[in-house]
């Protein structure tokens, strides 16, 4: 899909018609945004600007340094944007091209960014004369956006921390979700990143109008802030991580110690047994009997399981008085 921003007196008009190119000159239009893009709508842009555009996977190919690129007609940009998923969000690539002072978006899936620059243009068009403005414009929003997931991850890691604290068990789960917010406050910082250097780029250029450097200033300002944050956030889920696996170790230690502890008190239970359980032949305790009412009740054995009740016994009391247990 391809939708034209016309500059018609001092206002801005939505198109979707590839056959405009042919009426228009670049001093026409602002914006050309390509959402998923058929080839006929690449090669109407593409030779109406002069330009070849990047497919999605050339954008994903293209290293984190040469993200940013000028020539003697044109500004190259690349960037990642996320879209929210059932478990998170998913990266997806953007490219900006900046020709002839108008803006060329190309993509393939829908941003509330981009919904959000499009209404700031409508609303206000004589605040972004040039494509230049737009681009900032479009990288400000962005910029809100990347604020509000990394106060979420942050609200779910206070709340994770919380969870645990309440509880002091930790599962399986608990240890996923970890890991899970783990990788998203790094593809949060990552991408953060990434703006960070092409903003600080675009703050080197000689290119762009004179009046974007201030914006570009304060926002290079909030992006060193976000990075804080998620180096913040993600040094609190090594924190809480470590903490669970502490939790872990201790539960695993309780664990070991009741079995110690019970293997312990069967021993000398478990010698006397394995002492009598010898084929010696003169053990004189066989022959000790008791008999009573024509009944023959063999004491030996008797004896036996006493001693073996009476030693685990004192090795319980033993534990308790030592509070081992």
């Amino acid at each position: 899909m391809i939708t034209i921003y016309l500059k018609q007196y001092n206002k801005i008009v939505r198109e979707a018609d590839i056959k405009l190119f042919d009426e228009l000159g670049y001093d026409d239009i602002l914006w050309i945004d390509l959402l998923s893009p058929t080839i006929q709508e690449r090669k109407a842009v593409e030779n109406f600007m002069e330009i070849n555009l990047l497919t999605r996977q050339q954008i994903e190919e293209i290293e984190s340094t040469s993200k940013y690129s000028e020539t003697e007609s044109a500004i190259f940009s690349n960037t990642n944007f996320f879209v929210p998923s059932p478990d998170g969000f998913t990266v997806e690539p953007v490219s900006f091209i900046v020709s002839e002072g108008l803006l060329i978006t190309t993509r393939n899936a829908e941003f509330r960014t981009f919904n959000e620059a499009s209404k700031r243009l409508q609303m206000n068009a004589r605040a972004y004369s040039t494509g230049y403005h737009l681009l900032i414009s479009i990288l400000e929003v962005r910029i809100d956006a990347d604020a509000d997931l990394v106060e979420n991850v942050a609200k779910q890691i206070a709340a994770l921390s919380k969870e645990i604290s309440v509880d002091g068990q930790v599962d399986k789960r608990d240890i996923t979700r970890i890991n899970s917010l783990q990788e998203q406050t790094m593809l949060i910082r990552e991408n953060i990143f990434d703006r960070q250097r092409i903003l600080s780029n675009i703050l080197r250029s000689e290119r762009f109008p004179n009046d974007i450097y201030p914006r570009l200033q304060l926002m290079i300002k909030d992006v060193n802030s976000l990075i804080n944050h998620a180096d913040f956030s993600f040094q609190r889920l090594d924190y809480i991580q470590d903490s669970a696996l502490g939790l872990i170790n201790i539960e695993q230690n309780e664990i070991v110690k009741i079995f110690s502890v019970a293997a312990v008190i069967f021993l000398p239970a478990t010698l006397i047994a394995s002492i009598y359980g010898m084929n010696f032949h003169f053990m004189p305790e066989l022959d000790w009997v008791w008999e009573i009412a024509g009944y023959t009740i063999p004491l030996g054995y008797l004896f036996a399981i006493c001693l073996m009740i009476l030693s685990s016994g004192l090795t319980i009391w033993y534990f308790r008085y030592k509070k081992w247990m």
